[in-house]
């Protein structure tokens, strides 16, 4: 299925651009993560963020449909 992912703040610097077009097999925001930070190998060092499908904010073990627009935000200190 295709999806479009989009990047945030530190996972955009990571990744080295702001979204992307993916065909995946994934089916879960955690597996399609997985495999944009093989693609990304600098994603792999964060272990936690949010992440939203449809511009509403979903769990990682939601279902992922085909045309779905994945949005990665890394964690967030503030103070």
């Amino acid at each position: 299925m295709g999806v479009t992912v989009h990047y945030f703040a530190a996972f955009r610097e990571a990744a080295g651009l702001a979204e992307e077009a993916v065909e995946t097999a994934a089916e879960t925001p955690a597996a399609l993560f997985a495999e944009c930070a093989d693609r990304h190998p600098s994603l792999k060092r964060y272990t936690s963020s949010l992440v939203a499908i449809n511009d509403e904010m979903a769990g990682w073990e939601s279902r992922l449909s085909d045309g779905d627009e994945v949005l990665f935000f890394p964690p967030v200190a503030g103070g």
